[in-house]
């Protein structure tokens, strides 16, 4: 199959034509030719306004289902869900059943073949993501595993947490940990404060993120580890990063589009796809979020995708899952609410460089000869996201009905294309 790509504006900071407008020809899975203009009557012309090209787009910390719980996510409907989102490589949770804490559920995630979507499976910290039994992550490790986790559980054991970094440091591993004391969220529900006052619900305190944030950097210099700070929510927790930075730790941090977009007051309504975790916090926070995006203080963004089905959405406030399905929304979201921050540029290095190269893994280059991993996208392309843009098996997401900045227009990798409808 060839594939001529018309005068697509190209960013791919390790090309020679990044920030050059080109027509790009594909052939088989790869890139063959690059040039002002080229000629080429069996190829399929793909012509757009605005096109934009980069390389296919890295998430960290995708739930999925598979194995275990497919009814809500299986590795197939992730993979239709992240193309239509431009993602090429997922970055998996281990929260599966059973949990992906041993050399052999690494291997079932690493061998998934003919796919567009590169799986890198995150191991387990401790066995069943229970907290307590740290795993063997050198066989992990070996095994393929990115980097380790106990997912959507936090690491709320201090010596667990400590041992786990002095683990992985002599393999320059990372320990990944979503902050978040239970202690002190004590089964809450939505952030604390005004609204969760009003509303009469029980509230998670931004100091349950702040304290164990806190903590983990002090294990971090204790250790001369590596760590990454994912799904941070408060404006005090972008600060804690920000001077880890400056002292030298090796920390990094991310964050998800919901705690970009949404404050606190929208759940007032009740809507429980608006039940997230980490929970939408306050308009400051998100300025401070924001800001620490901008100046580089969090250095990608994930999508925080986590796939409920209706049994465990359609539920009163209180007795819903956290959680919406984000791999086909996080990158026009993101376009939407950052339009002002983050330039187009900055913005692919947030959803597609940075979190390769953190994790130590090849950056895709947009180059005569390199394989063809893009994402083809509209940055200024205005939409409304139907349900029939859904491709997981999940629909829980707020964004039903909303007019989005910035599409995908298609994604390829491993010599497969998926090319959105007009």
């Amino acid at each position: 199959m060839t594939t001529l790509i018309r005068q697509a504006h190209i960013i791919s900071p390790g090309s020679p034509h990044h920030g050059k407008v080109k027509d790009i020809l594909i052939h088989n899975g790869k890139i063959t030719k690059i040039s002002k203009h080229i000629a080429d009557d069996k190829a399929s012309v793909w012509a757009y306004d605005n096109a934009h090209i980069s390389p296919g787009f890295m998430d960290v910390g995708t739930q999925i289902g598979d194995p275990g719980f497919e009814h809500k996510e299986d590795l197939q409907s992730a993979a239709r869900a992240a193309m239509a989102g431009g993602y090429t490589a997922l970055a998996c949770t281990p929260n599966t059943q059973p949990v992906i804490d041993n050399k052999s559920q690494v291997l079932y995630i690493r061998n998934q073949r003919n796919s567009l979507v590169d799986f890198h499976p995150i191991g387990a910290v401790s066995e069943g993501c229970k907290g307590k039994d740290i795993t063997e992550m050198y066989d992990m490790r070996a095994a393929g595993a990115m980097a380790f986790s106990d997912g959507h559980n936090s690491l709320n054991d201090s010596g667990l947490m400590m041992r786990s970094l002095l683990y992985v440091k002599p393999f320059e591993g990372i320990i990944i940990n979503q902050a978040l004391d239970t202690n002190l969220a004590h089964g809450g529900h939505v952030h604390e404060g005004a609204v969760s006052t009003s509303l009469g619900m029980k509230g998670i305190p931004a100091l349950a993120e702040e304290l164990m944030l806190q903590r983990d950097l002090y294990l971090l210099k204790y250790t001369d580890s590596r760590l990454h700070a994912a799904n941070i929510s408060c404006a005090n927790s972008v600060d804690l990063i920000r001077q880890a930075k400056k002292r030298g730790l090796r920390v990094t941090a991310s964050v998800n589009p919901m705690n970009l977009t949404f404050d606190d007051t929208v759940l007032t309504d009740f809507d429980t796809n608006m039940k997230v975790m980490p929970p939408l916090r306050e308009k400051a926070d998100i300025k401070a979020l924001k800001k620490g995006l901008k100046d580089g203080t969090i250095d990608f963004i994930s999508s925080n995708h986590t796939p409920e089905d209706e049994e465990g959405k359609k539920l009163e406030f209180v007795y819903a899952q956290a959680g919406v399905i984000a791999l086909e929304t996080t990158f026009a979201v993101s376009r939407s609410q950052l339009d002002e921050t983050l330039d187009i540029e900055t913005l692919i290095e947030k959803l597609a460089l940075a979190p390769r190269r953190i994790f130590g893994l090849e950056i895709p280059v947009i180059a005569e000869g390199e394989a063809a991993n893009l994402c083809l996208f509209d940055p200024n392309k205005k939409w409304t996201f139907t349900e029939k843009n859904i491709y997981s098996k999940s629909k829980n997401t707020p964004f039903i009905g909303y007019e989005l900045t910035g599409k995908v227009l298609a994604t390829m990798n491993n010599g497969k294309v998926f090319r959105q409808e007009n």
